[in-house]
């Protein structure tokens, strides 16, 4: 993960850009979760039924700004990161990360029923009540930003802040290729086995095999359904609540210069 020293006077600039985030026409709701760190931070979830999509966004400890979508309509995630970077070390203001990955049943409730979610107690601080584990994935494919509206309409405007480092895998290209999706849009990143991981690479300048991990600390997964039993003895079911997941993800990456990945050091 990035380091906790960050300016912070760029807080600023990431929370202008999260202004840009919303899912337009979303209804959402605002949600005190804790950190692995034990920081409180809190998330905002938005939801949009019309375009089918759902928004999480939220602080890490170090002031990275987190977003996820969720397209359901095209089967895409997309979590990016905006990281602060190291001016002393000749890093820009923030750097962005895109993420796009297949999107699966049941990793989240429909858009619809995040739209009816409303917020009680508003002050609890929320713990997920179950944690899916750590996901590893090998991010092999560049996605030309330029050109990757038809796969997510949300993507120009996620990764505008990352638009040359927008990554997939290779199997989930050909999930979307068969959808119809252009190839055109991706570049496969053949990487040689003698590149070495850039916390360990002794060349600032020299590509490496880059490693970021977050986790998405608290998020709807799944819906509760109640029965009830009407006056003739006949059992129904309704919906009664959510359950509540956390997912971490650790992206593998290539990047030309460790200089891209000052986070990932052998320290």
């Amino acid at each position: 993960m990035p380091p906790r020293s960050r300016p912070r006077l760029l807080l600023g600039l990431l929370a202008a850009a999260a202004l840009l985030l919303r899912v337009p026409g979303g209804a959402g709701l605002r949600v005190r979760v804790r950190l692995a760190g034990g920081q409180v931070a809190e998330e905002t979830l938005e939801a949009d039924p019309d375009s089918d999509s759902i928004s999480i966004e939220f602080k890490t400890g170090d002031g990275s700004l987190i977003t996820l979508i969720a397209d359901f309509r095209q089967d895409v995630k997309i979590i990016r990161s905006l990281i602060l970077g190291e001016l002393e070390r000749g890093q820009k203001q923030f750097q962005g990360l895109c993420f796009i990955t297949r999107l699966h049943k049941n990793e989240i409730i429909p858009s619809e029923s995040m739209a009816k979610l409303r917020q009680k107690n508003p002050r609890t601080v929320r713990v997920a009540e179950e944690q899916r584990g750590l996901e590893h994935l090998y991010m092999d494919v560049a996605v030309n930003y330029s050109r990757a509206h038809p796969l997510s309409v949300h993507i120009n405007n996620v990764c505008a802040e990352a638009m040359d480092a927008v990554y997939a895998r290779e199997s989930d290209v050909k999930h979307w290729m068969e959808k119809g999706i252009e190839a055109s849009i991706f570049e496969t990143m053949p990487v040689s086995e003698d590149v070495p991981r850039c916390r360990v690479s002794p060349d600032r300048w020299k590509g490496c095999i880059c490693r970021y991990e977050l986790c998405i600390e608290w998020y709807p997964c799944f819906l509760k359904y109640c029965r009830t039993k009407d006056p003739a003895g006949k059992t129904s079911s309704y919906k009664c609540g959510i359950k509540s997941c956390q997912k971490c993800s650790q992206f593998d990456f290539y990047v030309p210069q460790k200089q891209l990945c000052l986070w990932d050091e052998d320290i």
